[in-house]
């Protein structure tokens, strides 16, 4: 918590206890809405001082707008807000002054798309995906909305993946040249698609030069570099992503905690940081936007026992921040986002002057489950205290990252059981969230994939034939996607009700609604329908509702996560003013009749 943040020591308790548990396991409060439901609305954080100077202006966050965030310096809702909310109309002082309508910290944003460049697309014919494929694919990522893409490890590398760097200023030759690059980044700027790259800094290859020299010659300046022990040492063996960290070899044993092909790197050592910082810079003059930094707590968190204590965290803020600086001096605009695969009061920290934004783990979990037991996930007043530990972090100028699975994760359509109605909600719930969705590539047309972690990377598959076609990737033979067919994006593209399609819309009205691509999240409560399925004292757990809202405006999200109809009462919010007019849905029965809204299976509707 920083100095100056004058929050009273009841709601910092509150807030610790709600923060160190399972996202949503502190409930709502009943009746009149008090207690930690009156505190998860958007902009109502009574007792919060002012933001740091120059909070909001996120010099470093992905399309960040000038200023964001300043709105919320005095902590609560204007009265002014609170007017125009009640009244669902802009008081004519309001618009004269300038002054913000709503009272939350923006969240700016554009859809990212994972990209595992061998498994993508073959640009010539040698069966391996490429840089060349990919910037050929861009108009296919233009046309499904996309703004960011994010590319898993490119540069030389001895494995598949490209966890495990050789060289990190050489492009992989399995994927191009460092011309092919500049090419992708040209063709990715004339579509105003941002490009990201993986950046291992944790650890390096036990083929890198530095670790062949440090463990040959104890006198070598590598040796530093890395962790070594005698056999004889007494040294943690609690690694932290479990397993012995420590590695054998004639004459002793080096730290890695992944395995003992990635030796960590010392960060105690100040030419590491600085090689790393230079890395950085290196890369960001060859005009990428930015990073993923893999294992981003892992820096100094090495053993289990320690890896989350106070001063280990230190210590990896305090290098995070160091390297945020070296990045400053030659993009001050650079997007950094870390894998930091742990709960919301580890991740906070991270915000304060290092990282823009961070993976959330713990939702995808929230959004699968939810899509998968048809039942509301209670999204607003879990979000709610999260986003507010990371604004006072970073003085409201981060941004949430949700997505549903990624590289090292079960693919969506396995974890839903191949379930296509449940596959759109979990994306209509993903893509209506604050922040900056993550889409993993194939996701979109329904891939499967089950650990190992080769079959949750298998190739995209743009054809139906399961022979594949030109540009097919062929590196490795699909176990989970072998008969292509309806998983392809020749059978779903412009196909009414496919998969494909679904997400082109979903992120179509992202892209055209400001508060839905910027806004904070904020809670609304449906009100029952006496003709409703629903039971006698509510509405049915099926039905999900919040707000988004910007500064200037709001909507309301609803979906109805189950396989029956269902319909709901709408009534004004005391902060949001009435919502009555129907500006997306994705089902053409959905409708609203005076205040009913009803809403067919399997749908959602955007309400103005």
């Amino acid at each position: 918590m920083k100095a100056g943040r004058n929050i009273g020591l009841a709601a910092l308790v509150i807030w610790l206890v709600c923060l160190i548990l399972p996202l949503g396991a502190c409930s709502k409060t009943d009746g009149d809405g008090s207690g930690f439901k009156e505190s998860a609305r958007p902009g109502d954080r009574a007792g919060e001082a002012e933001h740091k100077a120059g909070a909001g202006e996120a010099g470093h966050a992905v399309n960040h707008s000038s200023g964001a965030g300043e709105a919320g310096a005095d902590g609560k809702h204007s009265a002014e807000a609170a007017e125009a909310g009640s009244s669902n109309s802009h008081s004519a002082d309001a618009e004269s002054a300038g002054a913000p309508l709503y009272d939350v910290d923006e969240q700016p944003s554009v859809v990212f798309y994972e990209i595992f460049v061998r498994s993508f697309y073959d640009s010539d014919g040698d069966g391996i995906g490429d840089l060349r494929g990919v910037a050929e694919k861009l108009d296919y990522l233009q046309e499904l909305g996309i703004g960011g893409i994010w590319l898993m490890p490119i540069l030389e590398s001895p494995s598949y993946h490209g966890y495990d760097t050789t060289d990190y200023y050489a492009i992989n030759p399995d994927y191009g040249t460092l011309e092919d690059l500049h090419n992708l980044l040209a063709e990715a700027k004339k579509r105003d698609i941002r490009v990201i790259m993986d950046l291992v800094v944790n650890h390096s290859s036990s083929q890198h030069p530095w670790f062949k020299e440090a463990l040959a010659d104890e006198a070598s300046p590598y040796r530093s570099w890395y962790t070594f022990a005698s056999e004889q040492d007494k040294v943690p063996a609690d690694g932290a992503v479990d397993g012995n960290p420590w590695h054998s070899y004639d004459g002793g044993r080096y730290l890695g905690i992944f395995w003992s092909g990635m030796p960590d790197l010392n960060f105690d050592e100040p030419a590491v940081r600085k090689e790393m910082i230079r890395i950085g810079q290196y890369w960001l003059g060859q005009g990428l936007d930015g990073f993923r930094l893999d294992a981003a707590k892992h820096v100094y968190g090495d053993f289990k026992s320690t890896a989350s204590s106070p001063e280990v965290q230190a210590a990896n803020r305090a290098w995070w921040q160091e390297f945020r600086q070296g990045l400053n001096e030659v993009n001050p605009d650079a997007y950094l986002i870390g894998e930091v695969w742990d709960s919301a009061s580890i991740i906070a920290p991270y915000f304060d002057q290092a990282l823009d934004s961070a993976f959330h783990f713990d939702l995808a979990g929230k959004l699968l489950g939810a899509a998968r037991n048809e039942s509301d996930p209670d999204l607003a007043f879990s979000l709610g205290r999260i986003h507010r530990a990371y604004e006072q972090s970073s003085g409201g100028s981060f941004l949430d990252a949700p997505f549903l699975s990624n590289h090292d994760q079960n693919r969506v359509m396995s974890v839903l059981n191949g379930n296509i109605n449940h596959a759109k909600m979990a994306a209509a719930l993903l893509l209506t969230l604050p922040g900056t969705p993550y889409l993993y590539y194939g996701e979109e047309i329904g891939m499967k994939g089950v650990k190992p972690d080769e079959y949750i990377r298998e190739p995209m598959l743009w054809y139906a034939d399961p022979a594949g076609g030109r540009g097919e990737s062929r590196w490795l033979a699909s176990r989970h996607n072998r008969e292509a067919g309806d998983r392809s994006v020749e059978s779903q593209a412009g196909v009414e009700g496919s998969l494909l399609e679904h997400y082109r819309m979903l992120i179509s009205w992202r892209n055209a609604e400001p508060a839905l691509r910027d806004g904070a999240i904020g809670e609304y409560e449906l009100k029952a329908v006496k003709d409703d399925s629903a039971p006698s004292d509510g509405v049915s757990e099926a039905l999900s509702a919040y707000v988004r809202v910007t500064r200037e405006e709001r909507v309301l999200v609803v979906h109805n996560l189950s396989g029956k109809e269902h319909k709901a009462a709408l009534e004004p919010s005391t902060f949001y003013g009435g919502f009555g007019e129907l500006a997306h849905s994705s089902n053409p029965q959905a409708s609203v009749e005076g205040t009913v809204l009803t809403l067919p299976p399997y749908s959602t509707v955007i309400i103005k």
